[in-house]
């Protein structure tokens, strides 16, 4: 642990480190007006996310980075994880049609209350996802030819099937979206042919495009009631349906309209104090946005995205496929859970009820989140530890 400390990449350690500060105070402002109007101190979230913050990196970043790689790596590690989160998504979905109704959020269940903390199992299997592609992919390096890669990608493409079916049946669309997008990019830079790859997205694009046309001009009846076709359908027509249901993305746009460049100032939204529901969790950029302006909203935006670039760079430059894959995959859950949230804000995307990593609340997500930057962190540690014992020797 001492001796990894001395290699520890601060270009990803500072920016996570100041997203999740950023994170904290934006949670205490975004929650404050709503939890005094219903009787509680309005510090209640920004004590608990900072609780969050600091139980998760202690008690899993520490320990991710801290770990050896070899560990990770090994076999019963990679089943064991991954058991752990089939078996609590199968207890989601005996939750739904058990209809159990304490258990649904929106006609949605996805949590499990541990009593300090309700754990969303989807969280957790994004990241036993990425463990488990980058071993299986590696174990298969080199082998992804003509003839073979079929073969090769078949056990790895049911098992990632048989997770979003799990997901799709809580229903959660935006978090079977984030598994799939994972398995996507992990499969296209593991060796298989960048134009089979290309292949692929360009069909799945088709694909959804097509599903999308067919379900908004059917309007089938069977799913106008349901909370999942509603968010679709004001997503399409927000101020026509702000009674319905738009009105999340009509007031996210008044929020922005009404921060312009620099923000009405900090604590200061209107929008937080009852208009837009739950400002700290799916929509807490609108509210950043209103409080600090476009400007600071842009460059927080950046960081995150700047977090991103840096962790790549560490798969790009790694010498295994195993440390690559790792660095690909957390990349891939941040770009997307950020790509989602920012474009259901600024109504570019549906709303799928995806967090921003490391600024929206949440438990379930921070302790992942950390968790996985501590893995990314471990892998860079371990890539300038070997590149050293490397030149020595020469």
């Amino acid at each position: 642990m001492r001796r990894k400390l001395n290699y520890l990449n601060y270009r990803i350690f500072i920016p996570y480190l100041i997203l999740v500060v950023i994170g904290v105070i934006l949670v205490y402002s975004a929650s404050s007006d709503i939890l005094l109007v219903n009787g509680f101190k309005p510090d209640v979230y920004g004590i608990r996310q900072a609780i969050y913050a600091v139980a998760a990196f202690f008690g899993f970043g520490v320990p991710f980075f801290a770990v050896k790689l070899k560990v990770i790596k090994n076999p019963k590690f990679v089943a064991g994880f991954l058991i752990l989160c089939i078996l609590m998504l199968f207890w989601l979905v005996i939750l739904k049609f058990a209809h159990v109704s304490s258990a649904e959020v929106n006609g949605a269940v996805g949590w499990i209350n541990l009593g300090f903390i309700n754990l969303q199992p989807l969280e957790v299997t994004k990241l036993a996802l990425v463990i488990y592609l980058a071993y299986v992919l590696d174990r298969r390096d080199g082998k992804f030819v003509r003839g073979k890669i079929k073969g090769n990608l078949s056990h790895p493409a049911i098992l990632s099937a048989f997770l979003m079916c799990l997901v799709i049946v809580e229903p959660d669309f935006g978090g079977t979206a984030i598994l799939f997008m994972i398995t996507l990019v992990m499969f296209s830079v593991s060796g298989v042919p960048t134009r089979l790859a290309l292949t692929w997205l360009v069909g799945i694009a088709i694909f959804v495009g097509i599903v999308f046309i067919i379900v908004v001009t059917w309007n089938p009846k069977f799913l106008q009631e349901s909370y999942q076709f509603q968010r679709l359908m004001s997503f399409l027509h927000p101020f026509q349906l702000e009674r319905k249901g738009g009105a999340q993305l009509v007031n996210s746009y008044y929020a922005i309209h009404n921060g312009g460049l620099f923000g009405v100032g900090l604590g200061n939204s209107m929008q937080k104090r009852g208009y837009l529901p739950e400002p700290y969790t799916d929509f807490i950029l609108s509210i950043t946005a209103e409080e600090l302006g476009v400007v600071v909203t842009i460059l927080l935006v950046g960081l995150l995205f700047y977090l991103m670039w840096e962790i790549m760079e560490v798969g790009i430059n790694a010498s295994s496929q195993f440390n690559a894959l790792i660095c690909f995959g957390v990349a891939t859950i941040l770009f997307t859970e950020a790509l989602f949230n920012i474009g259901a804000v600024l109504g570019l995307l549906p709303i799928t009820g995806v967090t921003l990593p490391f600024i929206s609340y949440g438990g379930s997500s921070m302790i992942v989140l950390t968790a996985a930057v501590g893995l990314v962190l471990n892998v860079s540690a371990n890539e300038k530890m070997l590149q050293e014992k490397d030149e020595t020797v020469a």
